[in-house]
């Protein structure tokens, strides 16, 4: 039915006519004016009461309207721009996008020229679609609207630029930063934060808390206590704190003056309205935390700039020491004159030690500490955005480290020289010894597995089959870790070879050994994977036939339910859950299929089989018999329910007809007895009609009835039919 526009809102609280009772709209005026005498005063509370809210509704969109203007004012500004009326103003769409533009900081699209509705649809239809881009929810706002100048939601478009422009920046750090707030909540908690302490001021949201003034003052005297004497406010002067307060922010902090006294000295604030001026607040003193905390920087960079000067001349001082006594030790230590004895090249062996362990580690930090010296200083440079320290020739990181690289070559050249003839023929000794002993415990570990990997004991159920598996894994990464043990004794034996070693021969034979029984022990571990998976997924298989025989058993006890439903739309209900249990069954009759064909193709394997053939049909059979049984009790289930459904809808059909029969019954009795002498609607002048017109309009209605008696008629010969062929069927409900 549709509904008369803008009249919907001003008709709640009245009382709604009684259409639930067909014989009332037969009555006279007078009874029914007899009726709605005791309501009077009722309806008379009830319209005043809509009133007052419409009021109030009223003044909250006034306050809206006149914020919102200085608010976008105050950015238009910025570009040269000023509106006068809100809603008129944003309706070409100009106006609207240059806003956008300005708080953004993005170009839009350039509005289309010209005066017509069209082009300020098109105007307005960029600005939202930037909007949306920006990821904001336009709820129920659309162009038309705003160029209709429809007030509700050209208010609600301007507060949502706000949100995403102004508030949702807000981000608060609290001790439990884990904790996520909404822009809303995150502005008051600052608020709280910047009034605590103040007396009588507690902020718990943006209407009522800021009535008595004392709240903007607080903010204000928290960032500038120059401007406010707090001490000298009261909460009982309202509108002098609240007037003070504008004034104070509005001369200087430079922040536009969006809202009166009277905005906020009221029984009812408008919330959004408070919210934007506080906002400016927020972005204000949050700019001028900004700029002290720079000050503090560049204060510190100087000091940062002061005390690398001095580093830098402590670096130059100590990578001149350590050049210098590099140079003089590679001097010392290139000597390569041996004394010609034993003793003589043991005794330059024991300094050549000492000064290894004792001398170089000291000048091994000196050098360490010289590299992290100079990390500090190009960091404390970079930090200060400075260029970073060049040393003089000859003092560089990288000069110092070839320097030290041509220490540590003299080292190593004369520790060779020492060591070369003293310690050949141990050193081989002591290869043999340690590659004799790896063949032993090589041997004995290949053997041990081999015995292992030749053991199938894998079990007959899925959680058995899976430790195995688990087990061989483990097998597997021990053999394969392992591999790298078994090449270290070949990598011996070549060394040995190459040294020249005297019983070369043994070693090459032993060595060989140890090969071929690793080769034979990785073949018996691949040929037993390939037997435990197939086991694996066998019993993989077996477990989902298992789930789906318990599914089957607990859908046929679902099925054996006999409710049918105790009205049709009950039965209705029933037969259509019962077409999504059809649905589950057909789409579960393809994984029992894929299963089934799954099983017997491991009962199909040449050579090795993982399960008797016999025992894997058995299973399968199982299951097809389940899925046919529940197939067929599904469909016997249909049945019933769609028997179920057709009775409950000729019900129905039945009582609706009974309950048109009854009030056409009552209808011809309350025209009948209008004469008092119940006569026939048709009856003359007897009755209620005096004269020939009234006497032809009763007749008329007479005939219409009758029009209605007759197609009512066949519907019901139907519906009769219909009951005779489900009673002939047996298709009665419980």
């Amino acid at each position: 039915m549709a509904q008369v526009p803008g009249e919907v809102d001003n008709m709640e609280g009245l009382p709604a006519p009684n259409n639930n009772n067909p014989a009332a709209r037969w009555e006279s005026p007078d009874r029914g004016w007899e009726r709605e005498q005791p309501a009077a005063s009722t309806a008379a509370a009830s319209l005043f009461e809509c009133s007052r809210i419409k009021a109030l509704a009223d003044e909250r969109e006034a306050v809206q309207k006149k914020t919102f203007t200085k608010w976008v004012n105050s950015h238009l500004a910025r570009v040269g721009c000023h509106i006068l009326d809100l809603y008129a103003d944003l309706r070409d769409g100009f106006v609207l996008t240059r806003l956008l533009e300005v708080l953004s900081g993005e170009q839009l699209p350039r509005p289309t020229r010209g005066r017509m509705r069209i082009h300020s649809l098109e105007n307005v239809d960029k600005a939202l679609q930037f909007l949306k881009e920006q990821r904001v929810h336009l709820e129920n706002v659309g162009s038309h609207d705003i160029v209709d100048g429809n007030h509700r939601l050209t208010l609600g478009l301007v507060w949502t630029i706000i949100l995403r422009f102004q508030i949702q920046v807000i981000k608060i750090e609290t001790e439990d930063n884990r904790e996520t707030r909404s822009a809303k909540d995150a502005l008051l908690l600052w608020c709280q934060m910047k009034t605590a302490g103040y007396p009588e001021v507690n902020i718990q949201n943006f209407t009522t808390s800021w009535r008595d003034g004392l709240a903007f003052n607080a903010l204000i005297h928290r960032h500038r206590p120059d401007l406010v004497d707090f001490s000298k406010l009261t909460k009982s002067n309202a509108n002098y704190n609240l007037q003070r307060a504008f004034r104070t922010a509005e001369q200087h902090l430079g922040l536009t003056r969006l809202l009166d006294p009277e905005d906020v000295n009221m029984e009812a604030p408008d919330e959004k309205s408070i919210i934007t001026y506080v906002v400016s607040f927020y972005h204000y003193f949050s700019k001028m935390k900004a700029l002290a905390v720079e000050g503090k920087r560049i204060g510190k960079v100087l000091d940062q700039v002061l005390e690398v000067g001095k580093i830098i001349e402590r670096y130059e001082e100590l990578a001149a020491e350590l050049l210098a006594w590099i140079h003089r030790t590679v001097g010392l230590i290139s000597n390569q004159k041996f004394a010609n004895s034993l003793s003589g090249v043991q005794q330059q062996l024991q300094a050549f030690t000492a000064y290894c362990t004792l001398e170089k580690p000291v000048k091994f930090q000196e050098k360490g500490n010289l590299e992290v010296l100079l990390f500090s200083i190009q960091s404390k440079l970079r930090a200060c955005n400075r260029r970073l320290f060049v040393p003089r020739e000859g003092c560089g990181i990288w000069d110092i480290d070839k320097a030290w690289g041509q220490l540590e070559k003299a080292e190593h050249e004369r520790e060779a020289a020492l060591r070369a003839e003293l310690i050949r023929q141990e050193k081989l000794e002591l290869l043999a010894q340690r590659f004799d002993h790896k063949v032993a415990m090589r041997e004995s570990w290949l053997n041990e597995n081999q015995r292992l990997v030749s053991q199938d004991n894998f079990g007959y159920e899925l959680p058995a089959v899976e430790a195995a598996m688990k087990k061989h894994e483990a097998i597997e990464a021990d053999i394969a870790a392992y591999e790298e043990r078994v090449q270290g004794v070949a990598e011996l034996a070549q060394a040995l070879a190459a040294e020249g070693y005297h019983d070369a021969r043994r070693v090459a034979a032993q060595r060989d050994s140890v090969l071929r029984q690793w080769a034979l022990l990785t073949g018996l571990v691949g040929a037993r994977r390939t037997r435990l998976e197939q086991n694996l997924a066998l019993q993989k298989v077996f477990q989902e036939m298992v789930y789906m025989v318990d599914w089957m058993e607990e859908m046929q006890a679902q099925l054996l339910s006999r409710e049918c439903g105790q009205h049709l739309v009950e039965a209705e209900d029933l037969l259509q859950k019962h077409g999504l249990l059809e649905g589950d069954i057909a789409a579960q009759s393809e994984r029992v299929e894929a299963l089934n064909a799954a099983a017997l193709r491991f009962s199909q394997l040449q050579g090795y089989q993982p399960c008797d053939p016999q025992v894997i049909c058995n299973r399968v059979n199982h299951v097809h018999g389940c899925l046919a049984e529940l197939r067929d009790q599904a469909a016997r289930r249909r049945a019933e329910l769609e028997a179920s459904r057709s009775l409950w809808a000729l019900l129905q059909e039945l009582e609706e007809a009974e309950s048109w029969a009854r009030d056409k019954e009552r209808l011809l009795e309350a025209a009948g007895g209008g004469g008092g002498g119940g006569a026939a609607v048709t009856g003359g002048t007897a009755g209620g009609a005096h004269d020939l017109s009234s006497t032809a309009r009763l007749l008329a209605q007479h005939k219409i009835l009758q029009g209605e008696l007759g197609g009512r008629r066949a519907l019901l010969q139907q519906a009769l039919r219909r009951g005779e062929e489900l009673a002939a069927a047996g298709g009665a409900v419980g």
